[in-house]
């Protein structure tokens, strides 16, 4: 069973950084798409980041273009968002997403979610 837990979410203030993982147990990790989603009250899920395989590309949403960077280490089976320069609008749940297509078949897999608050 494919397992993604994230970690590191929390309360910060403005102005201030987190850095937030993603374990993945029982998956190819170097064979998917790792992206970072977040989940504000009383609005839609939204993309913050990915990162492609075997390459490494990485697309951003223009809300926080400059202060995140997503990362990936392949011997861990893990990927990272730093967070920096946070803002108030950062505030929301952030999902890990591992993502596949192969054979015109799509493996599509969440975490559970970690609380990132930005507030002084």
């Amino acid at each position: 069973q494919v397992q993604l837990v994230e970690s590191g979410g929390g309360l910060v203030q403005p102005g201030g950084s987190l850095r937030l993982s993603c374990a993945a147990s029982n998956v190819i990790f170097s064979t998917y798409t790792m992206s970072w989603y977040r989940q504000a009250p009383g609005k839609e899920r939204e993309l913050v980041a990915d990162i492609s395989t075997p390459g490494g590309t990485t697309n951003y949403a223009d809300s926080v273009k400059g202060r995140f960077t997503i990362s990936r280490d392949n011997a861990k089976n893990t990927v990272y968002l730093q967070m920096n320069n946070l803002k108030s609008e950062d505030t929301a749940v952030y999902y890990c997403n591992a993502k596949r297509y192969r054979y015109g078949s799509l493996s599509n897999y969440w975490g559970q979610g970690t609380q990132v608050t930005v507030s002084s």
